[in-house]
């Protein structure tokens, strides 16, 4: 069966894994590798090299329609735990048949900021907030394909814990 993915169908968020949130459109936290430059004897020049298992910053954008209460909670300077169930349709292509499978985002924030977004007639407001990830896991259809746990030094991909050598190497 040749699925192709064809978009998604809906997402809501979940505050503590309870607590169904406001209407919201979610830019998901990038993954990004820090990388150090090394030059020497040997080499032609200078060569960029990514940290092994090591993750830069993280930031997610949740984009409101209105700073509901849901938008104006999420701005406490304080951590929260978030769940992103997302329906995802798929086509088959050699069927003509369409599927639709879950996926979930699991992510621990703090907020770094709070837009209340433009006051306008005849349009949402647009509002808006940026959050530090600390906890960054993804599930799609039951099955996890990545975890990144900053503060417990977990680089998780497919199963592979790729900061495992270093939690050895440091006698934990």
């Amino acid at each position: 069966m040749n699925r192709q993915p064809a978009a998604y169908v809906t997402l809501e968020i979940y505050d503590d894994g309870v607590d169904l949130m406001g209407v919201a459109k979610v830019k998901l936290p990038a993954i990004t590798y820090p990388c150090v430059t090394i030059a020497g004897a040997g080499m032609m020049g200078n060569m960029e090299v990514p940290m092994y298992g090591m993750v830069d910053n993280m930031t997610m954008d949740i984009n409101w329609l209105s700073h509901t209460g849901d938008a104006v909670r999420l701005a406490a300077p304080k951590k929260h735990q978030l769940d992103l169930r997302v329906v995802e349709e798929f086509w088959d292509v050699e069927g003509a048949e369409e599927r639709v499978q879950p996926n979930k985002y699991v992510v621990l924030v703090r907020p770094k900021t709070m837009d209340p977004g433009t006051v306008t007639p005849m349009s949402a407001a647009d509002a808006s907030g940026q959050y530090a990830v600390y906890y960054y896991a993804a599930y799609r259809d039951g099955k996890q394909l990545w975890e990144i746990d900053k503060r417990s030094m977990k680089c998780v991909i497919l199963g592979v814990d790729y900061m495992a050598p270093v939690r050895k190497a440091l006698g934990k």
